[in-house]
């Protein structure tokens, strides 16, 4: 094995950044890094599950966990007999969080930064801890600027932290206040990715369109992805990551709609369809400011495609609330529709809120899955016969600018390479996924 085995939970950031504490701690061998999530408690519970099959794989191995649940629960972890060490989010950029001294004690050090000794992490959990105030931090680390899931397409991080305060969301108080990285250095890199033969970029943060406002000047995610398209020639596919309709401003509309290189593919952070529950939510939007922005973006890009974040069960919904969500899906044509579950999260509002029965919360989630999936299967099926310029993965695996997954055989086209990217016409359509021929 060469580095550290990675397990990453979670968002797209999320996955940037485990690339990026991979490079870091490139030289240990015997570390798993378990960068985990926090967004609901059942996220918790997957990422203690996966600690503890991740020792009971390799019992010989240290386990540093990181991440969001790491960041705000940090004793809960170091009891864990499995942990060696905790790191919060602020730490992810130090090389010395993932080094351990020599088993004969002995300090050293490497690159100028130092390795924290066996002693300082003892049987007291408190010595297992290296986590400090993340609303105390005002900048984004270079170091997380980028990562790459399967080496096909490259992630930056473009923003970290979330000024918002959702009633039913953790985050910020794992991700700290809202920061951005500076735009010249964020295309220096994604630059530097593209000599280095990506031919996609996704655009990651925590709440990516709220950026810009901490940085001199006038900035916006519209003014860093005009100034993206427009110093980076090369760049072949830009996409975004999830997104808050409210603030698609005209200058993002125009990019988005008019600019071939951006993906045609939205995530949206929407969260529910019923306006009292988007209150109790305290969201900035309304139904009818979601509807009607989908509504604009598919008559200016008709086939551009939307996913959303759906949340199910929020304290106080009734049927007739939750059947306002299940509608949502049909008026703003979701055909990604992430799903969760409501579950309370100590230290937030909506804990203390009337709780809907749990029995009925899988209800209503199972009901939000099922109208997803239809709404899926009927746009994978409204597909066929179209030709798309696809991103190659590996395994026959691809997807198309909107996101619809592309499976292929290699056997039927002329030798290509995991990311490049190439035509296919679609052959065929399941319920989950596209079937490309050579165009």
């Amino acid at each position: 094995m060469s580095g550290p085995e990675l397990i990453t939970l979670g968002c797209r950031l999320n996955i940037a950044e485990s690339e990026a504490m991979r490079a870091l701690a490139r030289d240990e061998d015997d570390l798993i890094i378990v960068n985990s999530c926090a967004v609901t408690a059942e996220a918790v519970r997957q990422t203690r599950h996966a600690i503890r099959r991740a020792k009971r794989a390799r019992p010989e191995a240290r386990i540093v966990v990181a991440g969001c649940a790491a960041q705000i629960d940090p004793a809960a972890f170091a009891a864990m007999p499995e942990v060696a060490r905790v790191i919060g989010n602020s730490h992810k950029q130090d090389m010395g969080a993932f080094r351990f001294a020599p088993a004969d004690g002995t300090a050293s050090r490497e690159e100028g930064v130092p390795i924290l000794p066996r002693s300082t992490f003892g049987v007291d959990t408190s010595d297992k801890i290296l986590v400090s105030d993340i609303m105390a931090v005002r900048e984004t680390a270079p170091q997380l600027v980028s990562g790459f899931a399967e080496r096909t397409r490259a992630f930056v991080e473009i923003q970290n932290g979330c000024d918002h305060r959702c009633t039913f969301c953790i985050i910020p108080y794992g991700r700290g206040n809202s920061r951005s990285a500076p735009p010249g250095p964020l295309i220096d890199r994604i630059k530097a990715l593209i000599d280095e033969g990506y031919r996609e970029v996704v655009l990651t943060g925590v709440d990516i369109t709220s950026y810009g406002p901490d940085l001199p000047g006038e900035q916006s995610l519209g003014h860093l992805v005009e100034r993206i398209l427009r110093h980076v020639p090369d760049l072949q596919r830009l996409r975004l990551s999830s997104i808050d309709s409210v603030e698609i401003d005209e200058r993002l509309f125009d990019l988005v709609t008019g600019d071939d290189r951006i993906m045609p593919h939205l995530h949206l952070s929407l969260q529910a369809g019923d306006d009292m529950i988007l209150k109790r939510m305290k969201r900035r939007h309304s139904r009818a400011q979601a509807v009607e922005m989908v509504a604009r973006l598919k008559a200016a890009r008709p086939g551009i495609a939307i996913g959303a974040d759906l949340i199910a069960g929020f304290p106080t919904e009734t049927e007739d609330m939750a059947a306002n969500s299940l509608q949502l899906i049909d008026d703003c044509d979701i055909v990604f529709a992430h799903v969760f579950p409501y579950s309370p999260r100590a230290g937030t509002p909506a804990a203390r809120m009337p709780q809907v029965d749990p029995r009925v919360v899988r209800e209503r989630a199972s009901r939000l899955r099922r109208a997803g999936a239809a709404r899926k299967t009927a746009w994978l099926q409204s597909l066929v016969g179209s030709t798309q310029e696809v991103l190659l993965e590996k395994g026959g695996r691809s997807h198309a600018g909107n996101f619809a997954e592309v499976r292929y055989s290699a056997s039927d086209f002329p030798p290509i390479s995991q990311g490049d990217v190439t035509r296919m016409t679609i052959a065929a359509a399941t319920a989950e996924h596209l079937i490309g021929l050579p165009a």
